[in-house]
């Protein structure tokens, strides 16, 4: 049997429901999670791409690949379409399959860039409308994808997040200082435009261009707006998303990279790096 066969069958037996046997992942996770806010997962599709394959010394061949899942998600009369990307590898000896294991993509850059203080000088005379449903479309289109016009990163979140606020008529400023602004040039940016806690912290700290206005509830964000993530609650912010669309109970879903998402819950409680201990920050963009 084809090894592409092998990973259909598997997937098909591990997400047959009531099946004792099936090993833990993130599909049956997911599942779980809608069930327990009240919602149900009425249908799921999937579609496999290879990445990579190679051989090892113990005549073992280790194959990559990128698992795409759309759900159909039923929340009371109400449907929506969630959609998420995770790398995978399967490991096939003797041609037969073994063992498959998700990659679980970075989820923080290792060094956390020192925030200077904004005065309101710097940033000069910058109003802007905030075209937010310029920033969905590009976040509907670029979700699962990468814009050859700006770098690719490891940890990806608060790239993309930028180019969203970008396309919703964001000015940048402050190059080339990567610690002053917002910005991105040349195959240059700043801390803020592609770190996480950087973010954070100018939404909450600019005061012309692009700001964000702090809200304390995340029925309170439309689509367009920001969620910043504290995954361990130990003040470094890991993780930012945008707001794209609101489920039935006025919530949001969300658009996020690094593990590609599409249309999640706001919360993140089904990530494997959600703790307990998780603290958030809701931004309303252009206000």
């Amino acid at each position: 049997m084809k090894r592409s066969e092998q990973l259909k069958k598997f997937w098909e037996e591990q997400l047959e429901m009531k099946r004792e046997d099936s090993l833990p992942n993130w599909i049956l996770e997911k599942i779980s999670y809608h069930e327990k806010r009240g919602s149900k997962v009425a249908r799921i599709t999937g579609k496999g791409t290879l990445y990579r394959a190679f051989e090892d010394e113990n005549q073992e061949v280790k194959v990559e690949y990128n698992l795409g899942v759309t759900f159909f998600v039923k929340q009371g009369d109400h449907f929506y379409h969630e959609e998420d990307e995770r790398m995978h590898q399967a490991i096939f000896y003797k041609n037969t399959l073994v063992e498959d294991k998700e990659i679980q993509a970075p989820t923080k850059m290792e060094v956390v860039p020192p925030i200077e203080p904004i005065e309101r000088e710097d940033a000069g005379n910058m109003r802007f409308e905030y075209d937010r449903r310029a920033a969905v479309q590009y976040a509907e289109r670029w979700w699962n994808d990468y814009n050859p016009e700006y770098r690719k990163f490891d940890v990806d979140c608060t790239n993309y997040v930028s180019q969203c606020l970008h396309a919703g008529g964001a000015p940048m400023w402050g190059a080339p200082n990567r610690g002053q602004g917002w910005w991105y040039q040349n195959e240059n940016w700043s801390y803020s435009w592609a770190v996480a806690h950087a973010l954070r912290w100018y939404l909450s700290g600019a005061n012309q261009g692009l700001k964000g206005k702090e809200v304390e509830n995340p029925s309170e964000l439309m689509p367009g707006d920001v969620i910043c993530y504290d995954f361990e609650g130990d003040g470094k912010w890991d993780h930012n998303t945008i707001v794209v669309e609101k489920d039935n109970d006025g919530m949001p879903l969300v658009n996020a990279h690094t593990d590609n998402s599409r249309h999640r819950y706001w919360s993140y409680e089904d990530s494997y790096a959600w703790t307990e201990d998780c603290k958030y920050k809701f931004f309303r963009i252009g206000e």
